[in-house]
């Protein structure tokens, strides 16, 4: 790093990607800040310069002790190990070290005690369980849709539902079940809706009796404001939609119709009208909210209607490294990919990456945000007048 640079981070002083310290004595407080580091975006630590921002300096002697310390923390102290590169500087014949330390690829990392941290502004903080879940989600350990429901059991299932499914999905294997040539409950362990006896979440969600019982945060709220912000001081309509996935998909899509205008497309006075916003690409975008949302997160979907615009805001960031341009383009990574697997047959929904692509094409302006910070995706479309 240019000295000059090197100057500028000093003086701005810590910030979520800068630490400074002056020395450290033992390697725990040093892994618990790389490990703060690797869980959120990457960083730098460097050494020989107060919390003030006094440039002190380190003697050779320390800097050569420092570097064996750092080697064997970052391999031993920070679990699993990481690889960071330091560099030795040198500002007004004082050296320091910068440790640099990259964003990784195998969150969570934790210390040798098993302690999770993460970055928080300019100082550290241990993650949240709810923080946990989604990064050994988001690391493939654990997927959201799979968790097994404390205290649920088959009981809970309406078997109406899945016998639905089955008869589009696999009709053979309905037969089976109910000639009793196969045990319903070994047939739902093996398409993941029971595990040790127990609902997952996507059984839940999907083919659940009360789902909202075991999984609060799975509703949608669907509000039609009276102005173009949420803080609007009149609502024209709001509904909160519970039940299943097909359920709350039928029920928010016949929301949003009531509440759009349908509008005359030709000039003839007997044609018949069309929705002032695509059905069809709100349906993709429905859809999409509900298998590809992060269950991890306790919010709801939200749809909220304003006088210009329509939004459908889907709690959890896009995962791993996808942005707006790579889904545009037709690529997506499963979030949940049971949940996919099996809404293929429930929802309208192909499950092969083109939903945001078939939205573009039907409203070319609609608008994508991936707001990081919020961790939430919002599909915006315009509505029109005429």
């Amino acid at each position: 790093m240019e000295a000059l640079e090197l100057i500028d981070k000093i003086e701005k002083g810590e910030d979520g990607f800068t630490q400074l310290k002056l020395d450290f004595s033992n390697s725990g407080k040093i892994s618990e800040e790389m490990v703060a580091f690797s869980n959120a975006q990457g960083g730098i630590i460097i050494i020989g310069v107060s919390d003030s921002g006094e440039i002190v300096g380190l003697t050779d002697k320390r800097i050569r002790e420092l570097n064996q310390i750092i080697s064997n923390t970052a391999n031993e102290n920070v679990k699993p190990p990481i690889y960071p590169l330091t560099e030795i500087t040198e500002i007004d014949n004082k050296k320091l070290i910068i440790i640099y330390i990259k964003e990784g690829n195998s969150k969570p990392y934790q210390t040798s005690s098993g302690f999770f941290y993460t970055k928080s502004a300019g100082d550290k903080r241990k993650l949240s369980t709810e923080e946990l879940r989604r990064l050994f989600s988001e690391s493939k350990i654990l997927y959201a849709d799979e968790e097994i429901i404390q205290g649920t059991s088959i009981d809970d299932i309406d078997t109406g539902l899945f016998y639905e499914f089955l008869q589009k999905d696999n009709p053979d294997l309905l037969k089976d079940i109910k000639n009793n040539n196969i045990d319903l409950k070994t047939v739902l362990n093996n398409v993941r809706i029971l595990r040790d006896g127990q609902l997952t979440v996507m059984g839940n969600i999907v083919f659940g009796r009360t789902p909202q019982n075991f999984t609060p945060n799975f509703y949608i709220d669907c509000v039609n404001f009276d102005g173009n912000d949420v803080s609007a001081d009149r609502f024209i309509r709001k509904l909160t939609v519970k039940g299943a996935v097909r359920s709350i998909y039928d029920k928010s899509i016949e929301f949003i119709k009531n509440n759009l205008r349908n509008l005359q497309v030709e000039e003839d006075f007997n044609s018949s009208p069309k929705s002032e916003i695509d059905l069809r690409a709100i349906s993709e975008a429905v859809v999409n909210a509900i298998v590809h949302r992060d269950y991890f997160i306790q919010s709801s979907i939200k749809i909220f209607i304003f006088n210009d615009r329509l939004e459908i805001i889907n709690p959890g960031k896009l995962p791993n490294k996808l942005t707006i341009e790579i889904i545009r383009n037709g690529i997506s990574i499963q979030r949940n990919p049971i949940l996919n697997s099996i809404c293929k047959t429930v929802l309208p929904y192909s499950g092969y990456g083109s939903g945001v692509r078939r939205i573009i094409r039907l409203e070319p302006n609609v608008e994508f945000i991936n707001n990081i910070e919020k961790e939430e995706f919002k599909c915006i479309f315009k509505r029109r007048n005429t």
